[in-house]
């Protein structure tokens, strides 16, 4: 997809430049395969806030993705490419030979009309889903599982990849964008190709108001609320280094937790 400018009619417009969708599908999008999304506002099960700055988005309809793609023994047929307002890559409808819809994420240079399939094995070619071990080195991937059979986790945004790198034992190396080499079992699957809309990077809002669609709420400097209620907070801030209302530090801090996952990391990111 293109990037789309505009003639600045109003002021928001001057600086806008957003996503040319007039290629995708302009309909609803498959109802047995759609529910209500509600919204929570940033709000925990006991309503505290526990994501700041949260809330007051347009309504959604929120689409069953298949992660797991694991439908081995049938080809499916791509039948349009939608958008989807829960998250910034493309979504295809894909029809089965047994006549089942899903929902897929949809990769970059597959177009309607496309035959995908998944398997152990399969062709090596953008679309389809196989194992990391069948798959030859330097391989471009994403959707890509950590662990056997729960469906992909990694590398599901939009224009995103993961290569492979090598294989060490029953592991195979990956490089995810970050930079980071990490160590992913063979028999977890993913899918061929990167992702599609690789523009979304390139797009400028231009305005608050556009933020406000999706739930983003304006923020208010530390450095402008009273001392009691930010380290910031005052005429001064104190001397402090930058930080967050709690005290943590937001420059270089190191804030990932040693999860169990840490052993599989070869080499961390930059």
């Amino acid at each position: 997809m293109a990037l789309k400018q505009y003639n600045p009619v109003t002021s928001s417009q001057r600086q806008l430049v957003n996503i040319d969708r007039s290629g995708l599908w302009q309909g609803r999008p498959h109802k047995a395969l759609v529910f209500g999304l509600p919204r929570t506002s940033g709000r925990n099960n006991l309503g505290r806030i526990t994501s700041r700055h949260r809330g007051g988005r347009h309504k959604r309809l929120y689409r069953v993705i298949d992660f797991l793609r694991s439908k081995d023994s049938l080809t499916c047929v791509v039948e349009r490419i939608e958008y989807d307002p829960n998250r910034t890559a493309f979504i295809a409808l894909v029809k089965y030979d047994d006549g089942e819809y899903r929902y897929v994420l949809a990769p970059d240079k597959v177009r309607v009309g496309d035959v995908l399939s998944s398997g152990i094995k399969t062709d090596v070619k953008p679309g389809n889903c196989m194992l990391l071990k069948n798959m030859p080195i330097g391989t471009i991937v994403h959707n890509v599982e950590l662990k056997i059979g729960k469906g992909g986790q990694m590398a599901r945004s939009a224009g995103t990849s993961v290569q492979i790198m090598g294989r060490d034992g029953a592991y195979v190396l990956l490089r995810i964008p970050s930079g980071e080499v990490r160590r992913v079992r063979g028999e977890c699957r993913a899918t061929i190709g990167s992702l599609s809309n690789p523009d979304n990077q390139n797009r400028n809002d231009s305005k608050a108001g556009r933020g406000r669609w999706f739930g983003i709420r304006p923020q208010t400097r530390g450095i402008s609320m009273n001392p009691v209620d930010h380290p910031h907070g005052g005429r001064t801030n104190g001397g402090r280094h930058p930080c967050t209302p709690w005290g943590i530090s937001t420059k270089g801090h190191k804030t990932r937790r040693n999860k169990s996952t840490g052993k599989y990391i070869v080499r961390r990111r930059a």
